[in-house]
């Protein structure tokens, strides 16, 4: 018997070493993720063919394919996006350049992460008698997203150089949403003009009688990004595999537009009521380029200081862009390169 209990003893004493090595010992990690798995992205966009790449990633489910799990959200003007940005409620906003430095300059949390399409913005009219904003009359409405938005500084630029005065025009303005401000213009009813983007440019411009009045490239001289995508610091710096999957998707969103134009078109076609060849026509139209390069991020920031929307500008690139765009845009000895050139305006 004496045997008999050291044996079931020293099988005890043996289950409970094992047993407390296995209690102690943390369970293996899983293997790291290549790219945002079990990351939630909250991204807000706004109106028009500009955003086609997040359509396009959206009804693709590109972002999944990257490990992301998208909150949409949708919003009328750059100058709401900015305001979600900064009580927290998304990670990513796309804006024109100046609402985001508007918010830069009052401490929104981010910075911009990718260029988002050059598209012609152009000033649109019906009424033959106005041929240039100095036609105007102090009784015409002309309908623009919202103060501070790139229409509106646009129009700024342009008068200061011929009416002396950037805000001369000022009271003039309705802010509205562009596909109300096109339904308005199409009557021909409460406004005069449309400060607006593609396809709401083309819409317009294929109607008897309705003309350009001004032109982005008259006052800006080159391309700019007509949107750029800020995401916050906190996002940034809290989820870093979530960062470079959103910029990897939104470029493989731009890449397949480029690639498969007449796909892109009829997958497009719906979301603006519009058949496929219109689409295509739209998105071809001369001006319009899908590419994510960055293009104009200081050309507004001088100007929007010297007019008062602006209380300090950036004193570098890096002030404002997070280091994958900063890697785009480099820094070459001696003369500038050509991207860094186009950062800036070049009309004056």
């Amino acid at each position: 018997m004496p045997s008999v209990r050291k044996t079931v003893i020293l099988l005890l004493i043996l289950s409970l070493a094992v047993a407390g090595l296995t209690g102690c010992r943390q369970a293996p990690p899983p293997a790291a993720s290549q790219n945002g798995d079990g990351e939630t992205i909250r991204i807000a966009g706004q109106f028009g063919l500009v955003y086609a790449p997040l359509m396009v990633a959206k009804d693709k489910d590109i972002f999944a394919k990257y490990g992301l799990t998208v909150e949409w959200k949708e919003y009328g003007s750059g100058g709401a996006v900015r305001e979600a940005l900064t009580s927290g409620d998304l990670d990513v906003g796309f804006m024109g350049i100046p609402p985001f430095l508007i918010g830069w300059d009052k401490g929104v949390p981010g910075k911009v992460a990718i260029g988002f399409v050059c598209a012609p913005v152009s000033l649109i009219s019906y009424r033959p008698e106005i041929t240039a904003i100095e036609d105007f009359q102090s009784d015409d409405k002309i309908a623009l997203p919202s103060p501070g938005s790139i229409q509106h500084i646009l129009l700024a630029m342009q008068a200061e150089k011929v009416l002396g005065d950037p805000k001369a025009l000022d009271n003039q303005l309705i802010a509205l949403p562009h596909p109300d401000a096109t339904s308005a213009m199409l009557a021909k009813k409460d406004i005069d003009a449309h400060f607006t983007t593609p396809p709401y440019i083309f819409q317009q411009l294929s109607e008897p009688d309705y003309h350009v009045v001004l032109s982005d490239r008259e006052v800006f001289g080159n391309d700019f990004s007509f949107n750029v995508g800020i995401v916050t610091e906190k996002y940034h710096a809290e989820h870093p595999r979530g960062y470079a999957s959103f910029v990897m998707a939104i470029n493989e969103a731009m890449a397949w537009i480029n690639e498969n134009p007449y796909e892109a078109a009829e997958l497009l076609a719906p979301n603006f009521n519009l058949d496929a060849a219109t689409t295509l026509k739209y998105m071809t139209w001369e001006g319009m380029n899908y590419t994510t390069a960055p293009y104009g991020l200081l050309g507004f920031a001088d100007f929007m200081q010297e007019a008062g929307y602006l209380t300090k500008v950036p004193e570098k690139l890096s002030d404002i862009a997070w280091e994958n765009v900063l890697a785009i845009v480099g820094k070459r000895g001696g003369t500038p390169s050509e991207i860094e050139s186009l950062q800036h305006r070049t009309a004056e």
